[in-house]
């Protein structure tokens, strides 16, 4: 189905309905506001029967809206983004993985922000992009005004860390959930007079684990009531701080909310929230098979919750269901809006099912992929990675599979995957791209370590890329590069943000690309500890981080091309050269063009 030719509905049908309407009709445009929860499963909510902790801010968006009773996403974070970005499945958007350029969106995908851009809306993101860092693959370069988090899969500390703000780096104010609300609130009340489309995509309860006192002492010593369907997989510490940081979301909910009221702006805004995969743990979450990472039910279903006063009927209860790549095409038709893509999406608009009607293909397949593995819901039917059918309706834990006794059902959703792997998951192909450096609209770019590969016996700090940096170099024959490409020639100030030992100081290094080339050496001393484990309520398996200091390495002329940007060390006094977290290039020359013209 081409959701370019998506539904709609005259004026007066709508008004008759009394539930969504007026805004295709040419009536005051809604704003929209889109809350994402990260690693947050279908029973972190007290409205889904998880009476271990209390979410009153969100279950109210059910009580005074609408609540899918199944909605899917992926089972991981990156992949779940793409999908909501861009009304499309990740593979066909060039998303395979969560770290390393993997991650990132193609540059030929329009967004969600892209369609509400175009119909005037200011459109802001907050929080954990995790689409792409370099522009334009950035917030900035993809529909976005407005942007201030951060672009990695994870990031090291939730407290004031270095954050970006629309390219720069700035220091984050106290926990960032708060802070990402905090500046999604200001960005609201500076549009309150034009419609707003606003992103604030939240970074816990993924790990690391971390949470304000306020909200950990609630569960740090409770007995927990709901367990998980194998209570013996379960780490009560991770539970705790889990449900705790969930709890903290929904205390920023209400603000937002409580915002939107004092504005006056709650009957004309579009609230929705939903999360980005399955819990990131074994915990409570309704008897389901699988979390994160699982293409069952447990890794992939989602809540989804979206109010419209005035408009969505309260406490509709949704028994159809939809998925991420359906979220784009919905909202450009509550909102009246035309959906941006010239590309044919795959999701589909979810206005009849908000209007209280039927589906129109009630076994309509979505499928749910990762790591090649392809599962597909299809009516009350999985299929599942391995062949094996269940009748959710009947056991919704997927205990029993009963391919044998329906045989001909297993093999229409086999034919149906294997459909989906040649059309759909055969666009993955293998991943040229480069990272591009100095787009003409964009003068920053950043580089951080784990966009980079590394020789010889150079290590990250961690074997999660996301939020790693460099360490153990200690010969010159060793190298750091990206894979790069200049969009734009001219002269480039580098700043290399690292840490190093007194001991270790006086290091010369290198940085050359395309037979251009620029050295600067070491002449401070940086050696600072290392955080984060003083906020972790229990161990992570992410790297700890530093406070790296920025040197300035100087000047290099860049020519536009591609090639490998390399770092490498010239002399080396001690017993190592650095630790490297991050390079930024800022182009401080406009390109010349042939004739002298810029």
């Amino acid at each position: 189905m081409n959701p370019l030719s998506t539904r709609r509905r005259g004026c007066f049908a709508l008004l008759f309905c009394g539930l969504v309407g007026g805004a295709a009709a040419g009536a005051e445009r809604p704003n929209v506001l889109v809350i994402l929860a990260d690693d947050q499963g279908w029973g972190d909510l007290s409205i889904h029967g998880n009476t271990d902790l209390e979410t009153p801010n969100i279950d109210s968006l059910a009580r005074d809206g609408a609540l899918f009773d199944r909605f899917y996403v992926c089972p991981v974070c990156s992949p779940t983004r793409a999908e909501f970005l861009t009304g499309r499945y990740h593979p066909r958007c060039g998303v395979y993985s969560t770290s390393t350029g993997g991650e990132r969106l193609d540059l030929d995908e329009k967004t969600i922000a892209d369609t509400f851009k175009a119909a005037g809306y200011a459109t802001g993101a907050f929080g954990k992009w995790h689409n792409g860092t370099q522009y334009p693959y950035h917030p900035n370069g993809r529909g976005f005004d407005e942007f201030y988090g951060f672009c990695s899969g994870h990031w090291g500390d939730y407290f004031s860390p270095p954050l970006d703000h629309n390219g720069r780096i700035v220091r984050g104010d106290g926990f960032v959930i708060d802070d990402f609300t905090e500046k999604a609130m200001a960005f609201i009340e500076r549009n309150r007079g034009r419609p707003f489309f606003v992103y604030l995509a939240c970074n816990t309860p993924h790990s690391p684990m971390q949470v304000p006192d306020r909200w950990w002492n609630r569960f740090k010593d409770r007995e927990l009531e709901m367990h998980h369907r194998d209570p013996r997989k379960e780490d009560a510490g991770h539970q705790r701080a889990a449900l705790a940081m969930c709890e903290n979301i929904d205390w920023n909910v209400g603000r937002l909310l409580e915002r939107l009221e004092r504005l006056d702006l709650a009957d004309r805004t579009i609230v929705v929230y939903f999360s980005d995969n399955g819990p990131n743990g074994w915990r409570w979450n309704g008897g389901m098979r699988g979390r994160k990472g699982s293409t069952d039910e447990g890794g992939v279903r989602s809540p989804l919750l979206i109010r419209w006063p005035g408009r969505i009927r309260k406490g509709t209860i949704v028994k159809g269901y939809g998925g991420a790549i359906d979220l784009l095409p919905t909202l450009a038709d509550l909102a009246g809006i035309e959906v941006a893509s010239v590309k044919l999406l795959d999701g589909i608009s979810l206005e009849p099912l908000l209007l209280g009607e039927p589906p129109a293909d009630p076994e309509r397949p979505i499928f749910s992929c990762w790591n090649r593995r392809v599962s597909v819901r299809s009516g009350p039917y999985r299929l599942d990675d391995q062949g094996r059918l269940y009748d959710l309706t009947r056991d919704p834990g997927q205990d029993q599979d009963i391919s044998g006794d329906a045989p001909e059902i297993a093999a229409r959703l086999g034919k149906a995957v294997a459909r989906w792997r040649e059309d759909v998951l055969s666009e993955l192909g293998d991943d040229a791209r480069p990272f591009p450096i100095g787009h003409p609209d964009c003068r920053l770019t950043q580089l951080p370590a784990r966009d980079a590969k590394a020789t010889g016996r150079i290590e990250r700090s961690n074997r999660f890329p996301n939020c790693s940096y460099f360490t153990s170099w200690r010969s010159l024959e060793d190298t750091i590069s990206w894979d790069a490409e200049c969009l734009a020639s001219g002269r480039y100030r580098v700043e290399v943000h690292y840490a190093c030992p007194a001991e270790d100081v006086g290091a010369t290094i290198e940085l050359s690309f395309k037979g251009a080339s620029l050295r600067g050496r070491i002449t401070q001393a940086h050696d600072p500890p290392l955080r984060g484990a003083e906020h972790d309520r229990v161990e992570r398996a992410e790297s700890y981080v530093k406070d790296f200091r920025p040197l300035d390495l100087g000047t290099i002329d860049l020519s536009r091309g591609r090639g490998p940007l390399v770092l490498r060390a010239i002399d080396r006094p001690g017993a190592q050269v650095m630790e490297l977290r991050l390079l930024v290039l800022e182009r401080l020359e406009e390109e010349t063009a042939p004739g002298g013209k810029r």
